[in-house]
């Protein structure tokens, strides 16, 4: 008896496989890769950002120091000295002030002085009195920045039909002199910060 006889094909000829794994794979190591980048420059981006509102903010706060010394030298004047006639460079005080010079002019820091605040950081201010002469506020037709409240209705309260309208004004105290503070301070990396303060007291 003669069996037929069976052929079995076992593996498939080399030119007839197709492998798509391999192109597949290079492109979700290709978009990964990108993706990573990206993540990357946004964290170190906002990373950056950070540090310079944080360094901004302490230039800021050590600007303020400069700001309060010359504040307390104003409120350390007493009586008729209040108005301080004239410069005191030593203080950083200047008693007159020339309108439309900007803090970036080297001008509008003549006679300013430096502190040194707890962090040593070295902090610039000057005080102007807002003035275009110096001497008294009101003397030798002196120009002068004041203001004066006007004095409260009795009881702080109106009664019905009252009115605070007048035919002339009605002051409660004397003249308040305004002084406008400046400080600046350059920080480590080169950044810098400029505050004004404006502030008022009576003569």
């Amino acid at each position: 008896m003669i069996l037929p006889r069976l052929t079995l094909r076992t593996s498939v000829p080399a030119r007839h496989q197709r492998g798509v794994a391999l192109p597949v794979m290079l492109i979700m190591l290709v978009v990964m890769l990108v993706t990573s980048i990206y993540l990357l420059r946004s964290s170190n981006s906002t990373t950056l950002a950070v540090s310079n509102l944080a360094y901004d903010a302490s230039l800021s706060r050590a600007a303020d120091f400069g700001l309060y010394a010359g504040l307390e030298y104003l409120n350390s004047k007493a009586g008729a000295d209040k108005q301080s006639f004239n410069t005191s460079s030593a203080k950083g005080y200047v008693a007159t002030m020339v309108p439309n010079v900007p803090p970036s002019d080297p001008a509008f820091w003549a006679g300013s002085t430096t502190v040194e605040d707890e962090e040593k950081n070295r902090i610039e201010y000057v005080i102007h009195r807002m003035c275009a002469n110096t001497g008294a506020y009101n003397v030798n037709n002196n120009r002068c920045v004041t203001s004066v409240p006007s004095k409260s209705p009795p009881g702080n309260s109106l009664g019905q039909g009252e009115s605070v309208v007048t035919d002339t004004a009605d002051y409660d105290e004397p003249a308040r002199l305004h002084y406008m503070i400046t400080a600046r301070i350059v920080g480590p990396r080169g950044g810098n910060a400029v505050n004004q303060m404006v502030v008022a007291i009576g003569v």
